[in-house]
């Protein structure tokens, strides 16, 4: 049986998945990008086939995505991660109709058709409020690991807003209201609010009325559960967060790796 390996070049991590023509998912790896993305690639790849029990010459055809998607050598084909990442979020979250997608410096709102294919998009890529880059500024400003964010917001009273989603600004507001004595939870509280509001307001300019439309997010900010319970109170709907929402995009290159092939 042949197998297809897709890989997603962020600017946080790399992802790879490996599928066989069943488009079972064999194996992944995510492993951090850092300053060597050719590095990366090459390890994500050995880990997603390790993973898979496979060697490199069993792969058919790989493709690529994300930022770093044209580093990626003897790939079939590379595909832009708005693509994939829908793609592979109709596999794993059937029915999707908006697929919102967090990553390391951008957010992106996606309005799918009911096949699954790509209808309209909107993207936040001037800056990187409300994305893993600004979450990991925040945590450094809290002082505390980036997976800690996750719970500290439970038991606020949700009554502060921050003045700024601006990465350097809200570093700062963060260190003077820490200064000021608010309480820990107050400042996540309204990190995950502002990151919500900046992210509903993607998500109305694919789909003023998006009531009734299934929803699913991919991306690491996925496995956020405060920014996660902040969009669903503010979006006043269930959202849907695949398994490994990291791997997402590099799933959607995966299966285009099989159905090009």
């Amino acid at each position: 049986m042949p197998y297809y390996l897709g890989i997603d070049i962020g600017s946080l991590s790399c992802d790879a998945v490996v599928i066989d023509g069943d488009a079972a998912v064999l194996g992944s790896a995510v492993v951090p990008t850092g300053a060597k993305n050719q590095e990366a690639i090459s390890r994500a790849r050995r880990e997603a086939l390790d993973a898979a029990g496979i060697a490199a010459g069993d792969v058919a055809a790989t493709v690529s995505t994300g930022y770093g998607r044209d580093r990626v050598e003897n790939r079939l084909a590379a595909v832009t991660e708005i693509t994939c990442h829908a793609r592979g979020v109709v596999v794993r979250c059937p029915g999707t109709r908006i697929l919102i997608d967090i990553g390391g410096q951008d957010s992106k709102a996606v309005l799918l058709n009911p096949e699954g294919s790509v209808a309209d998009f909107a993207m936040n890529d001037k800056c990187a409020a409300g994305t893993g880059r600004f979450l990991e500024a925040m945590a450094r400003a809290l002082q505390v690991d980036i997976t800690e964010l996750c719970e500290l917001d439970h038991g606020a009273r949700d009554g502060l807003t921050l003045s700024s989603m601006c990465t350097v600004f809200a570093e700062s507001e963060v260190v003077s209201l820490i200064a000021q004595g608010v309480a820990v939870r107050e400042i996540v509280s309204g990190l995950n609010r502002a990151i919500a509001s900046r992210t509903v307001s993607l998500v109305k300019r694919v789909a003023l009325d998006y009531a009734g439309l299934p929803v699913a997010m991919s991306g690491g900010v996925a496995r956020n559960g405060g920014v996660l319970r902040a969009l669903t109170r503010m979006m006043g709907c269930e959202i849907a967060v695949p398994a490994e929402p990291d791997t997402v995009g590099a799933l959607g290159a995966a299966l285009i790796a099989r159905d090009r092939a």
